[in-house]
């Protein structure tokens, strides 16, 4: 079969001949692609590869890492801002592929570069943040207003270094909460250098996936960056699969919700009360009740007592006192059969 040129082909072709970079007598060849075996192949689609860099994460892998982190950034950001007593916004803003010297080759110097270990996986994460960020959020810390803040170009002193490690303390927990159901990870800070220049955890031409952030607070932002060398999650890569992830999102997420709904309840007060017994009156006796008359009940004495918790009765047991106080001794829960 004859191959149809279309109006590009046929134009780019027409402008060549014009420029004298085609010979007209032998006409123009559009390029064929071989086997070992002399096999032609017609239409095969050609793509770019980059020997560089690598992709040795997939598109689906790289949709989990960065849904995953996105729940990273709302706890992040949420621990955050109760921390700091302001509205401080954590968000994804890309994730990509890269080699770990053009990631360290796009950070400032100095810069807060943290270096942190993931138990049990080996290796190590980073996790930068840019001083356009950290520095407002240490001046926050003690106390200042951001509004004159200067921004020094100078490394990280002892005391700020002491206010970092409490953000990255945080930073770490939402890690661990983001990743517990993937793997449990016991993340851990190892060191921090301002200039990323001199940290080579891996080989500078080393597969790294780098997640992006923006922080926001007030009329400050920044960035922050989490580099993720291939190696270290290697081991567990095939869980950031299409179904795997797809469960994760439906049940893990709900687990996490449930963990932290019941560690806010575990800490919340109730009001208690105990039922002696029921009786009925008239309306007309209840009117004419005066103090010092007796309510007779069909209740016994020493009969037991049922526990009431916001209006739902829950336990039976016995009223007595302990330590000269009141106290209500719980012997089993209430039952829907009991008339107690």
């Amino acid at each position: 079969m004859v191959e149809v040129l279309d109006q590009n082909e046929v134009d780019a072709l027409l402008a060549a001949v014009d420029g004298g970079k085609v010979d007209q007598d032998k006409g123009f060849s559009p390029p064929q692609i071989f086997s070992h075996r002399g096999d032609t192949f017609v239409d095969v689609e050609i793509r770019p590869y980059d020997f560089k860099r690598p992709e040795r994460v997939s598109k689906d892998q790289m949709m989990a890492l960065q849904t995953l982190h996105e729940s990273f950034s709302r706890s992040f950001g949420a621990q955050l801002s109760g921390f700091l007593r302001t509205i401080m916004e954590v968000s994804v803003t890309k994730i990509e592929q890269m080699t770990f010297s053009e990631f360290t080759h796009n950070l400032p110097n100095p810069t807060c570069f943290n270096l942190l270990s993931c138990d049990p996986l080996d290796g190590n994460m980073c996790l930068e943040i840019s001083p356009l960020i950290i520095y407002p959020v240490i001046d926050r810390l003690l106390g200042g207003s951001n509004a004159d803040l200067f921004i020094p170009q100078r490394p990280l002193t002892a005391i700020e270094m002491r206010l970092v490690s409490k953000i990255i303390d945080r930073s770490i927990k939402a890690l661990q909460e983001a990743w517990a159901d993937i793997i449990p990870l016991n993340f851990a800070l190892e060191d921090t250098e301002s200039n990323s220049q001199l940290v080579q955890i891996v080989p500078p031409n080393e597969v790294v996936v780098v997640v992006s952030f923006e922080m926001k607070m007030g009329g400050r932002s920044g960035t922050m960056g989490l580099c993720i060398p291939y190696n270290v999650i290697e081991p567990v890569i095939e869980k950031l699969s299409n179904q795997t992830w797809a469960a994760y999102k439906h049940s893990g997420r709900n687990e996490i919700l449930r963990r932290r709904v019941a560690t806010h309840l575990e800490s919340t007060k109730l009001t208690l009360s105990g039922i002696l017994a029921d009786t009925s009156i008239k309306v007309n006796e209840l009117r004419n009740l005066q103090i010092g008359d007796i309510i007779l009940t069909n209740k016994a004495a020493n009969a037991p007592l049922t526990l009431v918790i916001k209006g739902k009765r829950k336990f039976i047991g016995h009223l007595g006192q302990h330590q000269g106080n009141r106290a209500f001794k719980v012997k089993r829960q209430y039952a829907p059969k009991d008339r107690i």
